[in-house]
């Protein structure tokens, strides 16, 4: 724990209170955006804290990283379950511990090392959501035609639900890819134009209102897609009062979708060996 970091985020063991207290205040369950959106607020952090990304990484910002870590140990430890939908819920010890001001992260720490077993997934992502399909599905993303990426786009919004999706075919429309409707409830609809952005880094705030400048009168909602990340600025540029709302769609929001509608990935059934059961079997008292 005395180890320095490179990194401007804190490191996993300085954000296990926060995550729990943060779980805690959403009555005792959260999502990972959640957990990561209420730390990030409770912390208060500066926007260069919040946009770092994970080195080696497009889609991952250090504090996902470090918060990912955090979660992983407190659930090795009893203070935190994870549901098979990724939703991570207190336990009766973690709801306990999130009502105090100070928590033994150097206990914490000891105790998962030292139940380690050697050759174990070392990434908490990989856990969690699997990141190595990510990693190489996002390398995919980068490397194709614009074009190519806005007809992908268009297919991922119509299996959404969207109507009538259109790219622009490169026609210099200052900033909009596409279009398209949404119907909800088979009554209302929407006219939608949506944008998107090959980035391996941050998409921020200035390509918020450079999108909003090219949204006619006619376009009621307005959705920026990309491979990266967008800042901090950027999303609050997004959802600020006043202006046209502007939904963001990040990679990891567009590969989740992409598996979730089966879209150029084939799901399969992995399963986690518990080696410490297998281990554990006693086999000495009976031979055939």
């Amino acid at each position: 724990m005395k180890q320095e970091s490179k990194h401007k985020a804190p490191r996993y063991y300085d954000l296990f209170l926060d995550t729990l207290k943060v779980v805690a205040a959403l009555g005792g369950s959260a999502s990972i955006d959640e957990i990561v959106t209420g730390v990030i607020e409770r912390r208060k952090f500066a926007d260069d804290v919040v946009d770092e990304m994970h080195t080696g990484s497009t889609v991952t910002t250090e504090l996902e990283y470090q918060l990912a870590w955090a979660r992983t140990y407190l659930g090795k430890v009893g203070l935190l379950i994870r549901s098979r939908n990724g939703v991570w819920a207190l336990t009766k010890a973690g709801l306990d511990a999130s009502k105090e001001d100070s928590i033994d992260k150097k206990a914490i720490v000891r105790s998962v090392n030292k139940t380690r077993q050697p050759n174990t997934v070392t990434n908490p992502l990989e856990i969690e959501e699997r990141r190595p399909w990510k990693e190489s599905l996002s390398e995919i993303l980068h490397v194709m035609n614009p074009y190519s990426f806005e007809v992908l786009a268009q297919r991922l919004l119509r299996e959404c639900g969207f109507l009538d999706v259109h790219v622009t075919k490169k026609s210099g429309d200052g900033g909009i890819d596409g279009t398209g409707k949404l119907r909800l409830n088979g009554i209302f609809s929407f006219n939608v134009a949506f944008q998107c952005k090959r980035y391996k880094g941050q998409v921020g705030a200035g390509e918020i209102r450079d999108f909003r400048g090219s949204l006619d009168n006619n376009i009621e909602k307005g959705v920026l897609i990309t491979t990266g990340a967008f800042s901090k600025a950027a999303r609050e540029e997004a959802s600020a009062p006043g202006k046209k709302q502007i939904d963001l769609m990040d990679g990891n929001d567009f590969m989740n979708k992409l598996a979730e509608c089966n879209i150029g990935l084939t799901p399969r059934t992995e399963y986690d060996i518990d080696e410490e059961y297998f281990a554990a079997i006693d086999g000495e008292g009976e031979s055939e």
